[in-house]
């Protein structure tokens, strides 16, 4: 009796188990596809994030820079150099930026962000944009955040295009038009693409020390002003310098092309934050603010020393300011800005107005006394100002201000010497192929009509 009783117990027990474990089972079953499914969602949930708000303002800055070459850079060189040399700079400008546009994409872009383990150059994996695709993506400065591929490609390109241009103003009215063309097409590819890897790619040289440069202080400004230096020094003083009436022969046509340079600036300074976010807000307030206070500080010291401030002045306090943010952009805070546009006006100045003509130089442009001395300045103050104590973003844990200035100063003079010594190697190499310099009479007749065949304006 008791073994049936236990039997019966124990059937009466499992049925009652079973009817408790049924729904737990059928739901355990229903739950499983459904949690296979999640699973890849999840994933894509981790996945980078492309968003369609970065790729449109990373399109917007990269045209902004474009507008920064041609007109805006054509228009502001044009304008300080005779009538008669009007368009053969405008000619440089353009010519220089198309041939280094087409370097980039076939050979540039891998040689600065080609993914080598080199600190020198990027390599030769991405050469004729190997493996660039619509659905690639490059890293911004936020994990997990991405942007397309060649949305950065073609935003580094117009960096790349505009720097060679810019040591056009430093030579104008006396090289030829082949000689301009080939040494800037030699200049990106062994000074401007190695200088870009070792500052802004994560395996470079200075990018590993730790150095700041926002924008391009070193990579633009310092490499195109000392170029610039070099190559009015080597190319030799226009026919008649000092002697012969050489006033800009457009003021109009220079504001109007300083005008046209602060405004595709916003993309240089706010682009190069790759995100539309906080930070690249952060580089407009300073790109507005210290340009502002540099061209007040520009015209306050010319009011000063001369007695009347000028419009030439209020243009090279503009670009000087530009010049001075573009390291320090996404990382000061606007006071800090401010300070900056009104001191770096003044360091140009002095050397415009006294250093060159000190030591006899014939920069026409002033591209080293502006880019070259204002990059440096910018590099350096930006190791300053980018302290949490002044305003700035703050450093990385554990660095000091003392630290960081050091730091910016080894970048410096990294850069300073690779484009020194392979400016001079350049010059002279193309001097060999084609030569510098036009002859007295072509300079003579302008090289308009002398080099192009042509005149910017018939009277």
């Amino acid at each position: 009796m008791t073994s049936i009783k236990l039997s019966t117990s124990l059937r009466l027990a499992g049925a009652t188990m079973a009817a408790v474990l049924a729904p737990i089972v059928a739901f355990a079953q229903e739950a499983a596809p459904a949690a296979a499914e999640a699973a890849p969602a999840a994933a894509a949930a981790a996945a980078p994030v492309m968003d369609k708000g970065d790729t449109a303002f990373m399109f917007l800055s990269t045209i902004l820079v474009l507008f920064m070459l041609m007109p805006g850079l054509g228009l502001f060189y044009g304008g300080l150099v005779r009538a008669k040399n009007m368009l053969s700079v405008l000619m440089q400008c353009t010519v220089a930026g198309a041939v280094v546009m087409l370097a980039w994409v076939i050979y540039g872009y891998s040689f600065a962000f080609g993914g080598s383990e080199s600190p020198f150059w990027g390599g030769t994996a991405k050469l004729f944009l190997a493996g660039v695709t619509k659905d690639s993506t490059a890293a911004t400065f936020s994990a997990g955040v991405v942007i397309p591929e060649y949305i950065f490609i073609l935003f580094q390109m117009t960096f790349a295009a505009i720097t060679p241009a810019l040591i056009v103003g430093a030579f104008a009215e006396r090289i030829k038009f082949s000689a301009a063309i080939l040494f800037c097409l030699l200049w990106a590819t062994f000074v401007y693409f190695p200088i870009a890897h070792m500052v802004w790619d994560a395996k470079g040289l200075i990018f590993g020390w730790g150095a700041l440069d926002f924008a391009g202080g070193t990579v633009v400004h310092i490499n195109a002003g000392v170029a610039g230096l070099i190559g009015c020094i080597m190319v030799g003083k226009r026919t008649g310098y000092g002697k012969d009436m050489m006033a800009p022969h457009s003021m109009t046509l220079t504001l109007v092309g300083a005008a046209m340079l602060w405004v595709g600036w916003f993309g240089f300074n706010a682009g190069s934050n790759l995100e539309a976010s906080g930070g690249a807000m952060l580089a407009t307030v300073n790109t507005f603010i210290a340009t502002a206070a540099a061209i007040v500080s520009w015209s306050l010291v010319e009011t000063f020393t001369r007695g009347k401030a000028s419009a030439l002045g209020a243009a090279s306090g503009m670009i000087a300011g530009l010049v001075a943010i573009t390291p320090a952009a996404g990382l000061v805070g606007p006071m800090g800005g401010i300070v900056m546009g009104l001191l770096v006006s003044p360091i140009c100045y002095f050397f415009v107005s006294v250093i060159k003509n000190k030591f006899g130089y014939d920069d026409t442009a002033d591209v080293f006394g502006v880019h070259g001395v204002g990059g440096l300045f910018g590099a350096l103050a930006t190791g300053i100002f980018t302290s949490s104590s002044l305003g700035g973003v703050g450093y990385v844990e554990g660095v000091t201000m003392g630290g960081q200035f050091m730091t910016q100063v080894y970048a410096v003079l990294v850069t300073l010497a690779w484009c020194g010594i392979g400016s001079l190697v350049l010059y002279k190499v193309v001097d060999l192929i084609v030569g510098l310099r036009v002859p007295v009479e072509a300079e003579r007749e302008g090289l308009d009509l002398s080099s192009h065949g042509e005149a910017a304006y018939h009277s």
